[in-house]
């Protein structure tokens, strides 16, 4: 599998705080990679040390095939970058911009330019600094889209935006899809959920796991048991039972690693007298709050579902 961006090990530091700690990132071309995790997690400064703004501390990173310390000049011309901060000049009118960043683009597609002028409606005579937040992230799209990059590399880019402009832009993204791959960062799950392929999770610079997002959607079930006498948990309850506890009859916890019929004969063996079982998908929202409840080592999945992991390219 050709991969879009690789790390090994890579960690950032400044000073004494570690602010990503040895994180292994493998994202398959073509693919829609989602990094989410809490605000102040690390994907901010993973991102710019993929973009050769910040170095590493330790550890590499290779994006599009390059270490990404040595990207520059021509390795941009691939890559399409737009941050939630993003610095644009508020003297130039929008059409003034996309005039000005066409001249450093050999692939520019005018007629790809003029598509997205017009399914993002932006106003090419009117200046930057007199738009809004989200014309300006249109006109930022639009700028960053129009060479078709190989990479769309993006930083919360939806933050504080209406719905409506959120899903333009990500209209605009998903029209692009199939000849790029994108990695965006995110702290908001709703927003990605529908459409990201891939999805790693990051807390306090460490990810959690990164998996692909039906992979991630079929491994997790919320486990409900209800018991003919007053409920009590068992001894040793698998490592994979995420946030268990009873209520009168009922044992209820989150299963992390969820395989339809192992599952169905470790809950006969654990409850022999069990009168029902439940189980049911869990929305991303719910998942990741389990796995954050319930800290580092219970994120991660069994040793089988693991190397069913590698064996995609996809690293736990």
């Amino acid at each position: 599998m050709r991969l879009a961006i690789r790390t090994e090990k890579l960690t950032r530091r400044f000073g004494r705080t570690v602010a990503v700690d040895h994180v292994d990132l493998a994202v398959p071309e073509g693919a829609i990679y989602a990094l989410v995790g809490a605000n102040g997690a690390g994907k901010t400064t993973i991102i710019k040390m993929l973009m050769n703004i910040f170095s590493p501390s330790e550890g590499r990173a290779e994006v599009l095939g390059v270490d990404a310390r040595r990207l520059g000049g021509k390795s941009f011309t691939r890559i399409g970058y737009v941050s939630e901060n993003q610095e644009m000049p508020e003297w130039m009118t929008v059409g003034a911009m996309l005039a000005y960043y066409r001249s450093f683009y050999p692939e520019w597609d005018s007629s790809l330019e003029k598509q997205l002028v017009r399914q993002f409606d932006l106003p090419l005579g009117r200046k930057l600094k007199h738009l809004s937040r989200g014309m300006r992230m249109k006109a930022a799209f639009a700028s960053s889209l129009a060479y078709r990059p190989s990479l769309i590399v993006l930083d919360e880019p939806f933050s504080g935006l209406d719905p409506l402009v959120r899903d333009e832009l990500i209209e605009g993204l998903l029209d692009r899809a199939p000849e790029t791959t994108v990695f965006l960062s995110s702290h908001d799950l709703a927003e990605i959920e529908s459409f990201s392929s891939h999805i790693g999770f990051l807390e306090q610079g460490r990810l959690l796991f990164s998996e692909e997002m039906p992979v991630l959607s079929e491994r997790f079930r919320e486990v409900t048991v209800t018991l003919d006498g007053p409920s009590t948990l068992p001894g040793n309850c698998p490592p994979w039972w995420l946030q268990p506890e009873t209520a009168d009859c009922v044992v209820r916890f989150v299963h992390s690693d969820y395989k339809q019929q192992v599952t169905e004969r470790e809950l006969a063996q654990f409850f022999p007298s069990a009168r029902n079982f439940s189980l049911h998908p869990m929305p991303l929202r719910s998942i990741f709050l389990a796995i954050a409840k319930s800290g580092r080592n219970h994120a991660q999945p069994s040793e089988n579902h693991s190397a069913e992991i590698d064996a995609k390219g996809i690293k736990a």
